[in-house]
């Protein structure tokens, strides 16, 4: 599929999380067989862009293009703003955050919020479409099915999306009021596709090959996104790929193989945010990567009381190498 003038090269992508798919981890998904990867949410508020947790996520160093950068916010010049500051940081592509069901950035009126305000929609897509204009830069939206239940307006929205000019729609299957709860609505994605002429990625429980296949065969999505189930997991994207190309399952990662991929995310996790920071927020990601190996609690709540980068990265060698041995006995 195409956005704008892009090409990208397999339709499955990973999902924009926040604390999650920051550059290192945005990287490591693509070497791994993600074909698409848009940047973690970044803030409209120019107050914030100087941040150094704002510019972690405006940093795109040896990302392969196009750079693909999500702005939230419920300002319209603000959020045209963000566009044009972001472009001069290097992203090719604009995104538009009006999927996120988080409290705190519903409570300012933003992410899935915006869907209670269809006027306002209107003039942030405007405003940011507009902005990217001359820079040849298109702009896609990531939403969701409407605010709950009973006001379900994602038809409505991906239409006037589509004659503002967004060049992709990604659809969450579930309402804000859904949050992650309950099963994402193919049958309302289905629909929504079968109405437009541009691309539209479909998101939500997609968690195997087998889900998908099904989703994309479905939902005639033109590609799928993947968030909580890469988590840990980033051999998802090959492996979703190499289904789709052959109908037959790839192998598991081994332990080698898992502990390898979990030590060089690491060492790229240390040095894209320091000592201090680094070691407390690769917690998370070592938990996640070993969550399904047997007996792996232990180490888990020992992972937490580790606040030296050399002393967790041992700590997690020794751990997988303790248990490759005992395979090979």
């Amino acid at each position: 599929m195409k956005i704008g003038q892009w090409t990208i090269p397999n339709p499955v992508f990973v999902a924009p999380m926040a604390g999650v798919t920051d550059r290192p981890f945005r990287q490591l998904c693509k070497r791994l067989g993600a074909g698409y990867a848009v940047s973690e949410m970044a803030a409209s508020n120019p107050a914030l862009w100087e941040s150094v947790k704002t510019a972690r996520r405006l940093n795109h160093d040896g990302e392969v293009n196009p750079i693909a950068v999500q702005i939230a916010g419920a300002d319209p010049e603000m959020m045209a703003q963000a566009a044009i500051f972001n472009i001069h940081k290097g992203a090719k592509i604009i995104d538009i955050n009006m999927g996120c069901p988080a409290k705190k950035v519903c409570h300012v009126a933003s992410g899935s919020a915006l869907l209670k305000h269809e006027d306002l929609v209107v003039s942030i897509l405007k405003a940011v479409v507009n902005a990217c204009k001359p820079f040849d830069v298109p702009v896609t939206l990531k939403t969701r099915t409407g605010w709950d239940n009973e006001h379900k307006n994602i038809l409505r929205i991906a239409h006037l999306a589509q004659d503002i000019g967004i060049h992709a729609l990604t659809i969450h299957g579930r309402t804000r009021a859904d949050f992650y709860k309950g099963k994402a609505e193919y049958d309302t994605i289905k629909k929504v596709k079968a109405s437009l002429s541009i691309p539209v990625i479909a998101n939500g429980d997609i968690d195997s090959p087998q889900k998908a296949k099904y989703v994309l065969d479905y939902t005639g999505a033109d590609a799928i996104m993947i968030g909580r189930a890469a988590q840990g997991n980033p051999w998802i994207f090959r492996e979703i790929n190499y289904f789709l190309a052959h109908g037959k399952e790839m192998a598991p990662p081994s332990l080698q193989e898992m502990q390898t991929v979990l030590l060089d995310h690491l060492h790229e996790h240390y040095q894209f945010y320091g000592e201090y920071t680094g070691v407390r927020t690769a917690r998370k990601h070592i938990a996640w990567y070993i969550a399904n190996i047997p007996n792996s609690k232990p180490f888990i709540t020992h992972m937490n009381t580790i606040d030296n980068s050399a002393e967790q990265y041992n700590a997690v060698m020794a751990w997988f190498n303790e248990r490759i041995t005992r395979l090979e006995q």
